[in-house]
């Protein structure tokens, strides 16, 4: 903490600076839930949409496209290991959260059982207000319990499984190559979500090494808490005005 010439409390730089790109971040947020329906570009859904066959590589691309740029799921990931220091147990809840996506996803689309997208959306929104409240000790305080981390870990797996699954659902996929690709998309996702972990634990490690890590943790959940409402919002929002 810093003075001004008045002498009056104001936030150090850091503080400030991570506010700001948190903030920034909320913005971009808002413009890409209207650009990015669940990070599938219209270009993308087009080439879904139209082919047929099996085509491992493009399933693959796609597949680590869509969590890498899936700012929702990396939301949730962020707010999954921002207390985890362990290579193993960050394993085991990345483990769970792969294992519920892909069930579902999988799961959604072979069957044909889908969910309204905005309502799985803002679901899916939901579950990054979750874990920073979970970050933030909220339940244990409100209600005197603590829930079971990974079970939740898991469940919210399987509401982002069907996120995905809805939307390729109502791109009418063809069924010619259908398992192949489903796979070839899904090992994908794997990929891409081990690439944003990567990115995410390098970032951590070396903020979490600052003096100021304590204090700033409550601001990024809470800004993080604040970034899931929004995506909440903006889905609920476009349900009633569909």
């Amino acid at each position: 903490m810093t003075h001004d010439s008045a002498g009056r409390a104001r936030p150090a730089l850091p503080a400030r600076r991570l506010a700001l790109w948190l903030a920034l971040a909320l913005l971009a947020l808002a413009w890409a839930d209207s650009a990015l329906a669940h990070a599938v570009t219209l270009g993308d859904k087009g080439y879904i949409q139209e082919v047929t066959g099996v085509h491992i590589i493009p399933f693959l691309y796609l597949g680590a496209k869509h969590m890498v740029t899936g700012y929702d799921h990396i939301l949730f990931l962020f707010g999954v290991i921002f207390f985890l220091y362990g290579m193993k147990e960050i394993g085991l809840y990345v483990s769970l959260f792969a294992i519920g996506h892909s069930t579902t996803m999988l799961a959604g689309v072979w069957f044909g059982f889908g969910i309204n997208s905005y309502i799985i959306d803002a679901i899916i929104g939901f579950s990054v207000v979750y874990k920073a409240l979970d970050n933030l000790g909220a339940f244990r305080t409100w209600f005197g319990v603590q829930p079971d981390t990974r079970a939740a870990t898991l469940i919210f797996g399987f509401l982002h499984g069907f996120g995905l699954a809805s939307k390729i659902i109502d791109y009418d996929i063809s069924p010619d190559g259908l398992l192949a690709n489903l796979i070839a998309f899904n090992v994908g996702v794997e990929i891409g979500q081990l690439t944003a972990l990567a990115a995410i634990l390098v970032v951590m490690n070396r903020w979490r090494a600052t003096p100021s890590f304590a204090r700033q943790a409550y601001a990024a959940n809470v800004l993080m808490m604040v970034a899931g409402f929004a995506l909440t919002g903006f889905q609920i929002a476009g349900y009633l005005v569909a």
